[in-house]
């Protein structure tokens, strides 16, 4: 593992509790990283925790959680403070939350599963970046990753609000980062391919079939490849591109 210098940083990573988010939590606390996780599950975040601060290499306090619904602007905003009174500064955000929703055909959407999506999805992004900029801005400092989706860049049938909300994901992160360019603020966003996760048991086994069958590297992600690459972008070694989009396709990118 190549080590990035992430000492006397502190990180929130949101659906930090399983998936892509712990292990970018996992890779950025063996970087030097202070962490705390974000996740809506309360009881999934006391078993990260405990998983985390199992790690004698690292001193327990560097790690912390907090519940917090992403979609609910009151949420983040109290997620934030906890953090900020906790440890003093946030200077990473890695934006991870999400959920897969159902798969049907559009016309068939359910518009309660298709607002759940976006909410979550796209417009917690969006409130995690509006709560924690400021605080990045006063600083002269940050560095942020978006989650989006290969799914975003081409629109996965059967799943058309995910597709929806990670495109946006890649069109916010461009603006956000567009306008924070002068106050040494990194916004970027990866497009990440499946990877077997426990967000598989939300959609279908077609779906999953169909999702293997557009890798060229036939087989999917895996989350450590995700933290590897988060790891470099939330670096100060990354101190030039911004409103930038990183593909982990397995070559499936066709842009």
């Amino acid at each position: 593992m190549n080590q990035i210098d992430l000492n006397h940083r502190h990180a929130v990573i949101t659906g930090g509790a399983q998936g892509f988010g712990f292990s970018i939590a996992a890779r950025l606390r063996a970087s030097g990283a202070s962490v705390s996780l974000w996740d809506r599950d309360a009881e999934t975040l006391k078993l990260a925790l405990g998983q985390l601060q199992s790690d004698q290499r690292q001193p327990q306090d560097t790690v912390s959680i907090e519940t917090v619904d992403v979609s609910q602007m009151d949420s983040v905003m109290a997620a934030t403070e906890n953090t900020i009174r906790k440890h003093g500064r946030i200077e990473i955000l890695v934006a991870s939350a999400g959920i897969a929703g159902p798969n049907f055909k559009s016309w068939e959407y359910s518009l309660d599963a298709w607002k759940q999506v976006i909410d979550i999805n796209l417009t917690g992004v969006f409130l995690c970046c509006r709560a924690i900029v400021p605080h990045m801005l006063r600083r002269n400092y940050g560095r942020i990753v978006n989650i989006s989706s290969i799914a975003g860049k081409e629109g996965n049938p059967t799943a058309s609000a995910y597709s929806a909300a990670k495109a946006g994901v890649i069109a916010f992160t461009k603006s956000l980062g567009k306008e924070t360019a002068l106050n040494n603020i990194a916004v970027n966003c990866i497009t990440p391919a499946a990877a077997r996760t426990r967000i598989f048991d939300q959609v279908s086994q077609e779906h999953i079939d169909f999702m293997l069958s557009k890798i060229p590297r036939g087989r999917f992600l895996q989350v450590d490849e995700v933290s590897s690459m988060v790891a470099w972008l939330v670096s100060e070694e990354n101190s030039f591109t911004t409103a930038a989009v990183f593909d982990l396709s397995g070559g499936r990118a066709t842009y």
